[in-house]
């Protein structure tokens, strides 16, 4: 993405962040795990007047998660550019991939590919600024049926907020060789197939004064059975 492009890819994430919150913008923002990466985020300075209401229903409606880079993935960006062994060479999944921050931590650790997987369109606009910001390259798509080759790893950050997803935790064991998951938000995790690998303090950035129960967080990596 040359200059120019990527300019204009910027602001129509911004034309996108307004449809949410018009009187908001994107910064571009180092983050505080990962001083090498920088991500297109909401900005850091907030108003501080009360949302109107109608603004309030439509960030109800329609969250712009991608514009928060979450501690969980913050947590797991920092392990793998720590440990590039686990992705050394290898072709990479990062699901539920939001600002893309895990998956360009991938691939600034030397994946061969990353495949950044969410539904929402917006998060998908997000990775591929951000991926241009921190000048590496993510392929996009909108489920994990777009998965054509054999996966070595899969990556996950925050993907455990809703119960209804933890179908994962056995789904995607069965698409890779190995997977990673970062999560703060159960409480009592407790799976036969996942060790746990460490347990970290982070802040969700821009900062949103979560319960400081939502800044621990602990990153479990699937183990096969015998």
């Amino acid at each position: 993405m040359n200059e120019i492009s990527a300019t204009a890819a910027f602001h129509h994430l911004e034309s996108i962040l307004h449809q949410t919150l018009p009187s908001c913008a994107l910064e571009v923002a180092r983050i505080p795990l990962c001083p090498s990466i920088q991500l297109a985020l909401l900005q850091a300075e907030l108003p501080q007047s009360p949302l109107p209401d109608a603004e309030m229903r439509q960030v109800i409606a329609a969250p712009a998660y991608w514009c928060f880079c979450w501690a969980s993935g913050q947590v797991l960006a920092q392990y793998l550019l720590a440990h590039p062994e686990r992705v050394a060479g290898k072709s990479v999944v990062d699901f539920g991939a939001g600002s893309g921050v895990v998956g360009i931590a991938a691939r600034l650790a030397g994946a061969s590919e990353v495949l950044a997987v969410d539904l929402d369109p917006a998060a998908l606009a997000a990775c591929a600024v951000n991926a241009a910001i921190n000048g590496v390259q993510l392929t996009l798509a909108s489920d994990l049926g777009s998965i054509e080759t054999p996966i070595d790893l899969i990556i996950a950050a925050d993907v455990l907020y809703d119960r209804d997803n933890l179908h994962f935790l056995e789904a995607l064991p069965t698409l890779a060789t190995d997977v990673l998951i970062a999560d703060s938000r159960i409480k009592n995790f407790n799976h036969p197939h996942y060790r746990l690998l460490q347990t970290q303090t982070a802040t969700t950035w821009p900062d949103l004064e979560e319960h400081p129960e939502c800044n621990q967080v602990r990153l479990f990596e699937h183990t096969r059975s015998t």
